[in-house]
């Protein structure tokens, strides 16, 4: 599910955790969101850890929500959930957004949905020359999450977040570098390194300093992301098992193109 690693390869008070579903190419599921989540709320607990660095296992960073999951879950049961606080999504989301140390994450592969989604919510993005994003909401009948519809044009610039949001194409890392979503790209066999190196430099720093900047850096945006996101789950909710959404998913699973012609109730 995922792998935990502290001071991985010497490197101290640094924590690597890593997405770790290969066969699924890292999609989350309701108890992955939650793995992640508690694996960085212990970073913030803990005094010996001041950086947390993600990412993936295999061609993946990660493939976004595990539609088969989704698929199963319907839009009743995803709502009972959020309001029992059980919901794998929301608890990962809301702990990744206020998370009070540095993030740096390692892209190394494909990223769709919330593996870019949630990149926004790094304070450094390093990706692998092969790796790709994309945000898939439209393409599956529903819109986009984690306060994305704030984050991205705030990252990337309007008409940059419009075009990958409206059109689900794929965005290289080089485009992903020039429109601000990623920092920087690097080679392969060098992403976790340069990654675990940076992470490495910032994590010498006193952790006053890191907590007290980053709560400074967030308290522009933090309120607006939930309030966005918020907004986001409401449609999201209403969207999630209605035709365009269930055609999406049959024709995912069925692997066939969507026919989105002639739905009854779009």
């Amino acid at each position: 599910m995922i792998r935990i690693d502290d001071h991985p390869n010497g490197v101290d008070r640094v924590r690597l955790i890593t997405f770790d579903r290969p066969e699924a190419r890292n999609a989350f599921d309701t108890e992955m969101y939650g793995a992640v989540a508690d694996a960085l709320a212990e970073v913030a607990e803990r005094d010996d850890l001041t950086v947390a660095v993600l990412t993936g296992e295999g061609s993946a960073y990660s493939s976004g929500q595990d539609l088969g999951e989704m698929g199963r879950l319907g839009s009743a049961d995803r709502s009972e959930q959020r309001e029992s606080g059980e919901y794998g999504f929301t608890k990962f989301i809301g702990t990744i957004e206020a998370f009070p140390k540095p993030i740096v994450a390692a892209v190394n592969g494909v990223a769709v949905g919330v593996g870019t989604t949630m990149l926004p919510y790094c304070d450094l993005v390093l990706a692998s020359s092969a790796a790709r994003f994309r945000l898939q909401f439209a393409s599956l009948g529903v819109v986009p999450e984690a306060g994305s519809s704030f984050t991205l044009p705030i990252v990337m610039g309007w008409q940059a977040a419009a075009h990958v949001l409206f059109t689900a194409e794929w965005l290289s890392a080089t485009e992903a570098v020039a429109c601000g979503l990623v920092w920087k790209v690097v080679e392969p066999v060098a992403l976790l390194d340069e990654a675990l190196a940076v992470a490495g430099k910032i994590a010498k720093m006193p952790v006053v300093s890191l907590v007290e900047t980053k709560r400074l850096l967030q308290a522009t945006r933090l309120d607006v992301a939930r309030a966005a996101r918020a907004r986001e789950e409401a449609v999201f909710s209403r969207l999630t098992g209605a035709p365009a959404n269930r055609e999406a998913i049959a024709a995912f699973l069925e692997k066939r193109e969507a026919d989105f012609t002639n739905l009854a109730g779009q």
